[in-house]
């Protein structure tokens, strides 16, 4: 049985992930910060429920030490929790947005690390975006150069980086970026873009559950590996 956890999981692409990694098997722990709507939501999913504050120390080292007792391993890590962050461009909104982001990846992914050691294929995915390439924001003919969301494209290019780094520090675990496509969410409900969430949660849960010979340290979409 494959044991994973999702933070950030009680809705949109967290929620859907979850949803198909249950279907698949996974024993799936919802990482949430508000115990109601997590319960709930592991309740909906035939998942477990796990608090879990990506912003918050204590919170995550409890969420890690609870499933560490109950499983003793954890196969999958996705680290999906993340912000928006179209507020005022500020000192505030942007320590806001690089602790929820980027520094939670460190944050979860260093408390979840002697877990995933005692997998057979630990896996790490972490939710970034395209918004965090240097490549795609200065390209004209991508829909990400119109998009002025500056706190969030340098959290995501942050958090893309930290995955190349950890891939390349721990060679035994696969990590990798995801960019899972502009997605109708409750993120991106100002826009008035994206597709069904289902789409999307596809390709992350491809990233979730790699072969042998899976990629690691990459930054990718549905269509393979992304410039950045």
């Amino acid at each position: 049985m494959t044991t994973t956890l999702i933070t950030g999981a009680n809705k949109g692409i967290g929620f859907e992930t979850a949803r198909q990694l249950v279907e698949l098997g996974h024993v799936v722990y919802v990482g949430a910060r508000d115990p109601e709507r997590g319960e709930k939501a592991a309740a909906e999913l035939g998942a477990r429920f796990v608090q879990l504050d990506v912003t918050d120390d204590d919170s995550v080292r409890s969420a890690l030490a609870k499933i560490g007792a109950e499983e003793g391993r954890l196969d999958v890590l996705v680290n999906n929790a993340g912000i928006l962050a179209n507020e005022a461009l500020d000192g505030p909104a942007a320590l806001k947005a690089f602790d929820t982001n980027a520094v939670s990846i460190v944050r979860v992914t260093e408390a979840a690390l002697p877990l995933l050691r005692e997998s057979a294929n630990p896996t790490v995915v972490n939710v970034s975006s395209s918004m965090g390439s240097f490549w795609a924001v200065t390209n004209p003919e991508r829909p990400e150069f119109q998009m002025p969301l500056a706190l969030y494209a340098a959290s995501k290019a942050a958090a893309t980086m930290l995955t190349v780094q950890y891939a390349k520090a721990h060679p035994g675990i696969r990590f990798n970026a995801v960019e899972p496509g502009t997605t109708a969410t409750d993120m991106t409900a100002a826009f008035g873009i994206g597709r069904p969430v289902a789409d999307s949660a596809k390709v992350v849960v491809r990233f979730a559950t790699p072969g042998p010979d899976g990629p690691t340290g990459t930054l990718q979409d549905e269509a393979g590996e992304l410039r950045w």
